[in-house]
């Protein structure tokens, strides 16, 4: 088990590695084919829409197949994707290499699948926990290379180094890590009804007096985040002038932060504070950095803003799903969590596209602000529905 889960992080370390080496040079890379702001935003939820209807179907396979073939698939369709976005030489190409990473992109939900299969419950958390390590440390040094390798506006060489990388993990896959769904577990899995994201299962969480809040906090919170992530790149460009490789130095300082947060501040923090004190706490900080961000006006105050939205998204991203995973019983746990991902991946799909467009049809600040807006309505929800609420009996008693 312990070789798989280190062959699992160097997996995750290099997949996220060539994933951030492209991310924030999309925006700079779709402007060289005279791409709107608008269409940009498209771009990036093109991806996002692709994935969440792709990974669950893979998912799904993975139960049926093993998990090793259906990794294998994935990586090969992302190595295809990457070289298809190194070559391309039209918008259209762009559009279509995200939206066939997007389709087959299923290798992240696929490793926390490996390890659930591979670990018990009292080391679930430590073997899971790897992966938020590995995708810390990608996203450090990913947008740092890929802003190094795009100087002089070459934005398909960072593109073929990620096929590259990408092609390095199919190939460790394909030697060295055995399949962790023996066949019999397999057709136990099949057989049994399984928590899955569908809308009357999103319905009835909703509607459960401890999880409903929780998750109605990770949607706003995810619109609000998400779109500081993605547009964030535009952002740079248009209201302060950075090129490519200013804007990925940024991102990799923004990582750093991150990084330290979960890895040594979180646990400062929860041994002061519960988790209710932490989500509020967590969300009057972001509303009120989403909006210094919407205003920054150079490049010092940006690097100051983004020290607070840093720690109020690395606490709320931990936090949130703790206090989900507490609401529960414990074989509820990987559905609900799948919840999560899945209205995070909703969010991913909706906020690109509304920034692109406010970005570009209103203004530079507008995405901040009506991230500022979100944060600010959700403060309110928390004080009512989260905070203020007497203690509730979580999990819910069971129906008798």
């Amino acid at each position: 088990m312990k070789r798989s889960l280190i062959l699992l992080f160097v997996y995750v370390f290099v997949d996220v590695l060539g994933f951030s080496l492209i991310l924030p040079l999309l925006p700079y890379y779709a402007n060289t084919f005279g791409a709107s702001d608008t269409v940009v935003g498209l771009l990036l939820g093109a991806n996002a829409l692709t994935q969440l209807i792709g990974a669950p179907v893979i998912g799904r396979l993975s139960d049926r197949y093993g998990r090793r073939p259906l990794l294998l698939v994935s990586l090969a369709g992302t190595v295809v994707s990457f070289l298809l976005l190194g070559w391309a030489g039209s918008l259209a190409m762009l559009f279509f290499s995200r939206v066939l990473d997007g389709f087959l992109g299923g290798d992240i939900s696929l490793a926390q699948a490996y390890i659930s299969d591979v670990t018990d419950e009292k080391n679930r958390a430590r073997g899971l926990g790897i992966i938020g390590a590995a995708f810390g440390l990608g996203f450090i040094f990913g947008p740092a290379i890929g802003g190094t390798l795009s100087a002089g506006g070459n934005y398909g060489l960072p593109a073929f180094v990620a096929a590259g990388l990408a092609a390095l993990n199919l190939l460790g896959v394909f030697l060295w890590l055995p399949e962790s769904l023996p066949p019999a577990k397999r057709a136990a899995i099949v057989q049994s009804p399984k928590s899955a994201f569908t809308p009357r299962a999103l319905w009835e969480a909703l509607n459960r007096r401890c999880v409903g809040p929780l998750l109605q906090v990770r949607l706003i919170y995810g619109l609000a985040f998400t779109m500081f992530e993605t547009i964030f790149s535009l952002f740079a460009l248009r209201q302060l002038g950075l090129d490519a490789q200013a804007t990925s130095y940024v991102l990799t300082y923004v990582g750093v932060i991150i990084v330290l947060i979960q890895g040594g501040g979180i646990g400062l923090l929860t041994r002061r504070f519960n988790d209710k004190q932490l989500i509020f706490g967590g969300s009057v900080l972001a509303a009120f950095s989403l909006l210094a961000w919407a205003l920054t006006p150079n490049v010092w105050v940006l690097l100051i803003v983004l020290v607070p939205l840093a720690l109020a998204s690395g606490v709320l991203n931990v936090v949130i799903n703790s206090s989900l995973t507490k609401s529960v019983y414990p074989e509820e746990v990987g559905g609900i969590l799948g919840l999560s991902a899945a209205l995070g991946s909703v969010a991913r799909v909706i906020s690109p596209v509304v920034g692109g467009f406010l970005l570009g049809q209103v203004s530079p600040a507008a995405p901040g602000i009506l991230g500022a807006v979100l944060m600010a309505w959700l403060i309110v929800f928390i004080w009512w529905r989260v905070l203020h609420v007497p203690d509730l009996e979580c999990p819910e008693p069971r129906a008798v």
